[in-house]
Protein backbone atom coordinates (compact mmCIF):
# COMPACT_ATOMS: atom_id res chain seq x y z
CA UNK A 1 0.00 0.00 0.00
CA UNK A 2 1.39 3.35 -1.04
CA UNK A 3 1.12 6.54 0.98
CA UNK A 4 1.98 10.15 0.26
CA UNK A 5 3.10 11.97 3.40
CA UNK A 6 2.91 15.77 3.20
CA UNK A 7 4.49 17.27 6.33
CA UNK A 8 6.85 20.25 6.29
CA UNK A 9 8.50 19.55 9.66
CA UNK A 10 11.40 17.33 8.61
CA UNK A 11 11.81 15.61 12.00
CA UNK A 12 8.08 14.80 12.14
CA UNK A 13 8.12 13.60 8.54
CA UNK A 14 11.13 11.36 9.13
CA UNK A 15 9.58 9.85 12.26
CA UNK A 16 6.25 9.14 10.54
CA UNK A 17 7.96 7.70 7.48
CA UNK A 18 10.00 5.35 9.67
CA UNK A 19 6.86 4.14 11.49
CA UNK A 20 4.94 3.59 8.26
CA UNK A 21 7.83 1.86 6.51
CA UNK A 22 8.33 -0.45 9.50
CA UNK A 23 4.67 -1.44 9.12
CA UNK A 24 5.14 -2.34 5.45
CA UNK A 25 3.75 0.78 3.79
CA UNK A 26 5.51 2.41 0.86
CA UNK A 27 5.92 6.11 1.59
CA UNK A 28 6.81 9.14 -0.51
CA UNK A 29 7.46 12.30 1.53
CA UNK A 30 6.90 15.88 0.36
CA UNK A 31 7.19 19.10 2.31
CA UNK A 32 4.76 21.66 0.92
CA UNK A 33 1.18 21.79 -0.37
CA UNK A 34 2.01 22.48 -4.01
CA UNK A 35 4.30 19.48 -4.18
CA UNK A 36 1.68 17.34 -2.43
CA UNK A 37 -1.02 18.20 -4.97
CA UNK A 38 1.38 17.58 -7.86
CA UNK A 39 2.48 14.18 -6.55
CA UNK A 40 -1.07 12.99 -5.91
CA UNK A 41 -2.29 14.03 -9.35
CA UNK A 42 0.60 12.33 -11.15
CA UNK A 43 1.10 9.33 -8.85
CA UNK A 44 -0.85 6.30 -7.71
CA UNK A 45 -1.49 6.54 -3.98
CA UNK A 46 -3.85 4.64 -1.71
CA UNK A 47 -3.88 7.29 1.04
CA UNK A 48 -2.57 10.81 1.59
CA UNK A 49 -1.52 11.99 5.05
CA UNK A 50 -1.36 15.78 4.90
CA UNK A 51 -0.58 18.46 7.44
CA UNK A 52 -2.68 21.62 7.28
CA UNK A 53 0.04 24.17 8.01
CA UNK A 54 2.51 23.93 5.10
CA UNK A 55 4.40 26.45 2.94
CA UNK A 56 3.47 27.48 -0.63
CA UNK A 57 -0.03 26.01 -0.30
CA UNK A 58 -1.68 24.90 2.93
CA UNK A 59 -3.15 21.44 3.28
CA UNK A 60 -6.77 22.54 2.98
CA UNK A 61 -6.13 24.43 -0.25
CA UNK A 62 -4.18 21.46 -1.62
CA UNK A 63 -7.08 19.17 -0.72
CA UNK A 64 -9.59 21.49 -2.40
CA UNK A 65 -7.41 21.47 -5.52
CA UNK A 66 -7.38 17.66 -5.56
CA UNK A 67 -11.14 17.33 -5.08
CA UNK A 68 -11.83 20.00 -7.71
CA UNK A 69 -9.87 17.91 -10.22
CA UNK A 70 -11.84 14.78 -9.38
CA UNK A 71 -9.23 13.05 -7.23
CA UNK A 72 -10.96 10.73 -4.74
CA UNK A 73 -7.92 9.33 -2.90
CA UNK A 74 -8.60 9.12 0.86
CA UNK A 75 -6.96 11.95 2.83
CA UNK A 76 -6.10 12.09 6.52
CA UNK A 77 -5.48 15.65 7.70
CA UNK A 78 -3.06 16.44 10.52
CA UNK A 79 -4.14 19.36 12.70
CA UNK A 80 -2.78 21.33 15.63
CA UNK A 81 -4.29 20.53 19.01
CA UNK A 82 -6.45 23.66 19.36
CA UNK A 83 -7.47 24.31 15.76
CA UNK A 84 -11.08 23.04 15.80
CA UNK A 85 -12.00 25.27 12.86
CA UNK A 86 -9.27 23.63 10.78
CA UNK A 87 -10.79 20.21 11.43
CA UNK A 88 -14.22 21.36 10.32
CA UNK A 89 -12.85 23.14 7.26
CA UNK A 90 -10.77 20.11 6.34
CA UNK A 91 -13.72 17.74 6.53
CA UNK A 92 -15.87 20.19 4.56
CA UNK A 93 -13.13 20.36 1.90
CA UNK A 94 -13.25 16.60 1.43
CA UNK A 95 -10.94 15.07 4.05
CA UNK A 96 -11.86 11.53 5.08
CA UNK A 97 -10.41 11.72 8.57
CA UNK A 98 -8.15 13.84 10.75
CA UNK A 99 -5.62 13.35 13.53
CA UNK A 100 -4.81 15.91 16.18
CA UNK A 101 -1.15 16.39 17.08
CA UNK A 102 0.34 14.88 19.12
CA UNK A 103 -0.98 11.42 18.28
CA UNK A 104 0.29 7.90 18.88
CA UNK A 105 1.64 5.68 16.13
CA UNK A 106 -0.97 3.06 17.09
CA UNK A 107 -3.77 5.54 16.45
CA UNK A 108 -2.35 6.52 13.07
CA UNK A 109 -2.01 2.88 12.00
CA UNK A 110 -5.53 2.08 13.20
CA UNK A 111 -6.95 5.02 11.22
CA UNK A 112 -5.08 3.86 8.12
CA UNK A 113 -6.40 0.31 8.45
CA UNK A 114 -9.95 1.56 8.88
CA UNK A 115 -9.69 3.93 5.95
CA UNK A 116 -8.26 1.39 3.54
CA UNK A 117 -10.33 -1.62 4.56
CA UNK A 118 -12.04 -2.73 1.37
CA UNK A 119 -14.80 -5.27 0.67
CA UNK A 120 -12.30 -8.09 0.23
CA UNK A 121 -11.05 -7.65 3.80
CA UNK A 122 -12.79 -9.43 6.63
CA UNK A 123 -13.53 -7.87 9.98
CA UNK A 124 -10.30 -9.30 11.36
CA UNK A 125 -8.34 -7.51 8.63
CA UNK A 126 -7.37 -10.55 6.57
CA UNK A 127 -7.27 -11.26 2.85
CA UNK A 128 -8.15 -14.73 1.60
CA UNK A 129 -7.88 -16.47 -1.74
CA UNK A 130 -8.08 -20.24 -2.11
CA UNK A 131 -6.41 -21.80 0.92
CA UNK A 132 -4.11 -18.78 1.25
CA UNK A 133 -4.61 -16.17 3.97
CA UNK A 134 -2.75 -12.90 4.56
CA UNK A 135 -3.11 -11.31 7.98
CA UNK A 136 -2.46 -7.62 7.49
CA UNK A 137 -2.09 -7.04 11.22
CA UNK A 138 0.63 -9.63 11.89
CA UNK A 139 2.03 -9.67 8.29
CA UNK A 140 1.68 -13.47 8.25
CA UNK A 141 0.99 -15.41 5.06
CA UNK A 142 -0.36 -18.87 5.76
CA UNK A 143 -2.21 -21.98 4.64
CA UNK A 144 -3.17 -25.08 6.65
CA UNK A 145 0.34 -26.36 5.90
CA UNK A 146 2.28 -23.54 7.56
CA UNK A 147 3.02 -19.82 7.61
CA UNK A 148 5.61 -17.16 6.91
CA UNK A 149 5.91 -13.74 8.49
CA UNK A 150 6.56 -11.38 5.61
CA UNK A 151 8.29 -8.03 5.68
CA UNK A 152 8.74 -5.09 3.37
CA UNK A 153 8.28 -5.56 -0.34
CA UNK A 154 7.19 -9.22 -0.21
CA UNK A 155 4.25 -8.29 2.02
CA UNK A 156 3.27 -5.33 -0.15
CA UNK A 157 3.43 -7.37 -3.37
CA UNK A 158 1.32 -10.28 -2.14
CA UNK A 159 -1.12 -7.80 -0.56
CA UNK A 160 -1.58 -6.10 -3.92
CA UNK A 161 -2.04 -9.45 -5.67
CA UNK A 162 -4.54 -10.72 -3.09
CA UNK A 163 -6.51 -7.47 -3.12
CA UNK A 164 -7.15 -7.94 -6.85
CA UNK A 165 -7.09 -11.72 -7.49
CA UNK A 166 -7.32 -12.68 -11.13
CA UNK A 167 -6.41 -9.19 -12.32
CA UNK A 168 -3.20 -8.46 -14.19
CA UNK A 169 -0.74 -6.17 -12.46
CA UNK A 170 2.04 -4.89 -14.68
CA UNK A 171 5.68 -4.76 -13.62
CA UNK A 172 5.50 -0.98 -14.00
CA UNK A 173 2.55 -0.80 -11.61
CA UNK A 174 4.44 -2.85 -9.01
CA UNK A 175 7.37 -0.45 -9.37
CA UNK A 176 5.18 2.64 -9.10
CA UNK A 177 2.99 1.32 -6.30
CA UNK A 178 5.64 -0.26 -4.09
CA UNK A 179 9.02 1.24 -4.91
CA UNK A 180 7.68 4.72 -5.72
CA UNK A 181 8.23 7.22 -8.49
CA UNK A 182 11.54 8.46 -7.05
CA UNK A 183 13.06 4.99 -6.71
CA UNK A 184 16.31 4.21 -8.49
CA UNK A 185 15.69 0.46 -8.28
CA UNK A 186 15.94 -1.55 -11.50
CA UNK A 187 12.71 -3.10 -12.81
CA UNK A 188 14.29 -6.56 -12.45
CA UNK A 189 13.72 -6.27 -8.69
CA UNK A 190 10.05 -7.09 -9.32
CA UNK A 191 10.97 -10.39 -10.95
CA UNK A 192 13.24 -11.21 -7.98
CA UNK A 193 10.45 -10.66 -5.43
CA UNK A 194 7.94 -12.60 -7.54
CA UNK A 195 10.41 -15.51 -7.41
CA UNK A 196 10.66 -15.21 -3.61
CA UNK A 197 6.87 -15.29 -3.27
CA UNK A 198 6.47 -18.25 -5.61
CA UNK A 199 8.90 -20.26 -3.50
CA UNK A 200 6.93 -19.43 -0.36
CA UNK A 201 3.63 -20.40 -2.00
CA UNK A 202 5.14 -23.73 -3.04
CA UNK A 203 6.50 -24.36 0.46
CA UNK A 204 3.06 -23.57 1.93
CA UNK A 205 1.40 -25.99 -0.51
CA UNK A 206 -0.89 -23.16 -1.64
CA UNK A 207 -3.64 -23.97 -4.12
CA UNK A 208 -3.05 -20.61 -5.84
CA UNK A 209 -0.20 -19.43 -8.01
CA UNK A 210 1.34 -16.23 -9.35
CA UNK A 211 0.82 -16.44 -13.09
CA UNK A 212 2.94 -14.46 -15.54
CA UNK A 213 1.37 -13.18 -18.73
CA UNK A 214 4.01 -12.22 -21.28
CA UNK A 215 4.33 -8.46 -21.84
CA UNK A 216 1.33 -7.86 -19.58
CA UNK A 217 2.14 -8.61 -15.95
CA UNK A 218 1.28 -10.95 -13.09
CA UNK A 219 -1.92 -12.19 -11.52
CA UNK A 220 -2.88 -14.41 -8.61
CA UNK A 221 -4.85 -17.39 -9.93
CA UNK A 222 -6.26 -20.66 -8.65
CA UNK A 223 -4.22 -23.64 -9.72
CA UNK A 224 -5.83 -25.65 -12.50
Amino acid sequence: MRILLAEDEKSMSNALKAILTKNNYSVDAVYDGEEAASYVLTGDYDVVIMDIMMPKMNGIDALKELRKKGCTVPVIMLTAKSEIDDKVEGLDAGANDYLTKPFSSRELLARLRALTRGPAVAADNTLRFGNLTLDRGSFELYTPSGKYRLAGKEFQMIELLMTTPGMLISTERFMDKIWGIDSEADISVVWTYISFLRKKLAALDADVQIKATRNAGYSLEAKE
